[in-house]
C-alpha cells in the first residue's frame, strides 16, 4: 500500500496534536501515525494516579485551545486527558493508531520523504510519500534504567517508573525510588503515604521548590533578566525549606530557569516529600554501587535490603533507530543538536516537536514555528510527488 501527503507527523502525543492541530489550522494536508492505540499513550497507560501537571495551567496549553474556565490551576491527569480528548475532536486529528514506523528515507531526486511504516493489527506495511516529516515520536518513548552491576539478578521486583500506578500495592514493604526529578520525589510521596518504608537515590544536585514559587519566577522572568529571578527564587526555596544538604539534598550552581533552559532539567516541584525526608520517614541515599541478591550497596558502603526497586529514571527518544536522514536535526540520542529556539528545523523538509525539553509550553511553540514554516513553503510551491 502506498499514500501521499503534504506532511507526515510521526507520534499522537501532544506534540504530534498540535502540530497537526497548527496545520489544519493553515488548511495544509497532513497524514499522523501512532504506534499505540490510542493518542498520548504516555498520559494514559504510562503515568501514576496521582500525577497533575506540576505547571500552572497558563503554562500548559496546546495551540488554539484554552483550558475551560472552571479548570483547576493544576491540571490533573485524567484531566488533562480529557482536554486531549477535546483538543483532537475540536481540531478533527484522526490519527491512524496500532501504526508503527519503521524507517524514515529522504529520496534525494524526487526531493520527498519515503516512511515505511506497519499496521501492527493487520502486519501490512504501508508506504508514506511527504514532502515533509515530522517527528513527534517524543523524548519519553522508552524507559531509560541505568547499568547497575548487580540488577539483573535482584531477588526482589524492579520496574521503571511508567508501570508504577499507586502506592497502595506496596504497603509494608521496603521501596527504593531511584531518581531526583519530580517523578520520583512524588512516587516516594506516594509510596511513603500508602505505607511503605521508602528510601531513594538522590543522584545528583536538584533544586526544590514550590510550585507557587515556581509560577511566580516564570511569570517575573518574561519580564527580568533571569539571572535575577533565579536569585530571588533560590532565596525563597531557602526560606521555605531550609538547608537540604544535610539531608542528601543538594542544589546545582546554576539557578533553576537556566538549569532548565540550557539542560531541560526541571526543579523539583514538592508535594510533601521534603517534610516526610526531614522526619527520616523517607530515607535518602547516594548512588547505587552494585546489589547482591536483594542487598542494596551505596557508595557510602551502606547497604540495606529491599522488595521493590523502582527505576523513576526517565525516558529516552528511539527517532534514531528508524529516522535514516536526520543528522541535520538530531543527534547520537536522537535529541535536537540544535539548542532551543533553533532546534525544531532539520534539512530538506525536516522538523520535529516536543525534543527540546521544555514541556507542553515548548510543544506549542514548536507546532506553531513548524506550522508556519511548512506554510511559507507550501504556498510558494506545487509539489509534484510522482
Amino acid at each position: 500500500m502506498e499514500e501521499q501527503t503534504i506532511v507526515l507527523i510521526v507520534g499522537a502525543g501532544p506534540a504530534g496534536l498540535a502540530t497537526a492541530a497548527c496545520l489544519a489550522q493553515l488548511s495544509i494536508p497532513y497524514v499522523i501515525i501512532e504506534r499505540e492505540n490510542c493518542s498520548a499513550s504516555l498520559w494514559r497507560n504510562r503515568a501514576y494516579d496521582r500525577l497533575k501537571l506540576h505547571l500552572a495551567k497558563e503554562f500548559c496549553e496546546l495551540p488554539h485551545m484554552s483550558y475551560p474556565a472552571d479548570a483547576p490551576t493544576y491540571i490533573p491527569k485524567d484531566q488533562f486527558v480529557k482536554y486531549l480528548d477535546s483538543y483532537v475532536e475540536r481540531f478533527d486529528i484522526q490519527p491512524k493508531y496500532n501504526t508503527a514506523i519503521e524507517s524514515c528515507t529522504h529520496d534525494e531526486g524526487k526531493d520527498c520523504w519515503i516512511s515505511l511504516a506497519c499496521d501492527v493489527t493487520t502486519s501490512v506495511v504501508v508506504r508514506y510519500k511527504s514532502k515533509f516529516l515530522v517527528v513527534a515520536s517524543g523524548e519519553n518513548s522508552a524507559a531509560n534504567i541505568p547499568v547497575i552491576p548487580g540488577l539483573h539478578d535482584f531477588t526482589g521486583v524492579a520496574i521503571h517508573s511508567s508501570l508504577y500506578k499507586s502506592g497502595a500495592a506496596y504497603s509494608g514493604k521496603n521501596v527504593l525510588v531511584v531518581g531526583c526529578g519530580n517523578s520520583g520525589m512524588e512516587i516516594a510521596y506516594d509510596l511513603a503515604s500508602h505505607g511503605a518504608n521508602t528510601s531513594i537515590v538522590v543522584r545528583s544536585p536538584v533544586h526544590v521548590m514550590t510550585k507557587e514559587i515556581i509560577r511566580l519566577g516564570m511569570t517575573l522572568v518574561q519580564h527580568t533578566p533571569v539571572n535575577i529571578v533565579d536569585d530571588f527564587l533560590v532565596r525563597m526555596s531557602n526560606f521555605v525549606f531550609g538547608d537540604l544538604s544535610r539531608h542528601g539534598i543538594v542544589k546545582p550552581k546554576a539557578g533553576p530557569l537556566l538549569l532548565k533552559e540550557k539542560t531541560g532539567r526541571s526543579a523539583v516541584i514538592d508535594v510533601g516529600t521534603v517534610g516526610l525526608i526531614k522526619k527520616g520517614i523517607i530515607k535518602v541515599h547516594g548512588n547505587i554501587s552494585k546489589i547482591n541478591g536483594n542487598v542494596v550497596e551505596f557508595e557510602d558502603k551502606k547497604e540495606s535490603s529491599f522488595d521493590v526497586i523502582v527505576f523513576a529514571t526517565g525516558y529516552k527518544s528511539m527517532a534514531n533507530t528508524w529516522l535514516k536522514n536526520g543528522e541535520s536535526m538530531l543527534n547520537n540520542d536522537g535529541l535536537p543538536k540544535k539548542e532551543f529556539p533553533n532546534h525544531w528545523k532539520g534539512a530538506n523538509g525536516l522538523y520535529c516537536a516536543g525534543l527540546a525539553r521544555r514541556g507542553l509550553a515548548g510543544i506549542a511553540i514548536d507546532a506553531k514555528n513548524i506550522a508556519n514554516d511548512i506554510l511559507s513553503t507550501y504556498n510558494t510551491h506545487r509539489f509534484e510527488m510522482n
